[in-house]
């Protein structure tokens, strides 16, 4: 489901976008822009940097492996940039964030992405991976976005985007830790969808149903009763996709929400 609604003071005939917008910011697409994407070394990630790149975004990629991420970056060119930093860790998140404002100064797009995965039911699972749950799918989006909005809001403009998941709003069983964390961050995207209406600054959700990515190697779906087969997903393109259309939408529209599933 996709709500869309019309941002109160921004880009419209009597209200020119500023000087200092980029003209990417008025055309609907996203070439020269800069943007941050989180856990992009690989799957929903590294589709969205790479649909971006290839849109002529500049784009810094964080993610933990650094190895990892300096391959992926370095095979997209020179508008990819790689960050490593464990999104688990507040003080790597500064330091990456003191990199990027250096590097490339605030950016216009914001893709809280990366995600820790856990299952087990309630009373099994065990308090160093619940923290790094949380710390992954709630803490890191925080911060960023805490860190970012108030330059994105002193000039008018900028795009806040959230991957969110099915378990934001629906239960699975050994799935309390993960969908703790994604409910969570779905209310901060909520907050921050009222606190910035008629700001020019956009946020959205786009949360997608099971997607087929090395997160679930470990897991072995198929062999799971209940669980989607991984030839039965959505494909981490389909996710990038969404993200472009959402974020290439008129100045005037934010898309508060867009759910994914497969056809």
């Amino acid at each position: 489901m996709a709500r869309a609604e019309p941002e109160a003071g921004a880009g419209s005939a009597a209200s020119p976008a500023s000087p200092a917008s980029p003209a990417s910011a008025r055309t609907g697409t996203v070439d020269g822009l800069q943007v941050v994407v989180t856990g992009a070394s690989r799957g929903i990630g590294l589709a969205i940097a790479r649909r971006l790149v290839e849109e002529g975004a500049r784009v810094a990629m964080l993610a933990r492996t650094a190895s990892d991420l300096q391959q992926e970056a370095t095979l997209m060119g020179e508008r990819a940039w790689d960050v490593p930093c464990d999104l688990a860790d507040g003080g790597a998140v500064e330091r990456a964030l003191e990199r990027i404002l250096e590097r490339m100064g605030p950016p216009d797009i914001l893709v809280n992405n990366a995600g820790a995965f856990l299952l087990g039911a309630l009373g099994s699972t065990s308090g160093p991976d619940v923290q790094r749950v949380f710390d992954v799918n709630l803490a890191a989006p925080y911060r960023l976005t805490n860190a970012v909005v108030p330059a994105m809001r002193e000039r008018g403009r900028g795009h806040i985007v959230t991957i969110g998941s099915i378990a934001d709003r629906h239960p699975f069983p050994e799935n309390g830790a993960y969908a703790a964390s994604k409910f969570g961050v779905r209310a901060m995207h909520e907050v921050l969808r009222e606190e910035l209406r008629g700001t020019g600054v956009r946020a959205s959700l786009v949360s997608p149903g099971p997607v087929d990515t090395p997160l679930w190697d470990p897991i072995a779906p198929d062999d799971r009763p209940g669980f989607t087969p991984r030839a039965s997903m959505l494909r981490a393109e389909a996710v990038a996709d969404a993200v472009l259309w959402v974020v290439t939408r008129p100045e005037a529209v934010n898309i508060d929400e867009l759910r994914l599933t497969r056809s």
